[in-house]
């Protein structure tokens, strides 16, 4: 899956936080804020996670610069351990969902917490009121 879609993103991508300039800086053209319905955002151990479920997670929905998209993805892949559809390996899912900005309805890559993960933080994780991780690591 290699649409050329726009990512949200909703933790250390975010402006303002550490990976945002080492990993966006000279590969967008475009970032907006946006909103992840059906999702909710999880404490993680430096980064947020999100899951499946009856909640909003607020982030930013970014763009590649024309040329950028594959450079981008297979960049945002390897930060987020995103291997493969399903792998045992990944720690993130890369998935589309409807994202909703100031515009509508946008169609976005989301990298939500692997299937292990997400069963471990509903059993035991802690939920980040809001759903804005900038609001709560900050």
């Amino acid at each position: 899956m290699t649409e050329e879609l726009p990512f949200f993103v909703y933790g250390t991508l975010r402006p303002g936080e550490h990976n945002h300039d080492l990993f966006l800086r000279g590969r967008t053209c475009a970032e907006e804020p946006a909103r992840l319905p059906g999702a909710l955002l999880y404490e993680g151990p430096g980064y947020p996670y999100a899951v499946e479920g009856d909640g909003t997670v607020t982030g930013e929905l970014v763009t590649a610069a024309p040329g950028h998209h594959r450079e981008l993805t297979a960049v945002l892949d390897h930060l987020e351990e995103y291997v493969a559809p399903a792998d045992p390996r990944n720690l993130y899912e890369r998935v589309v969902r409807t994202v909703r900005t100031e515009r509508g309805a946008v169609a976005a890559w989301v990298y939500l917490a692997a299937e292990h993960t997400a069963a471990e933080l509903r059993a035991r994780g802690t939920l980040i009121p809001g759903g804005n991780w900038s609001t709560a690591s900050g």
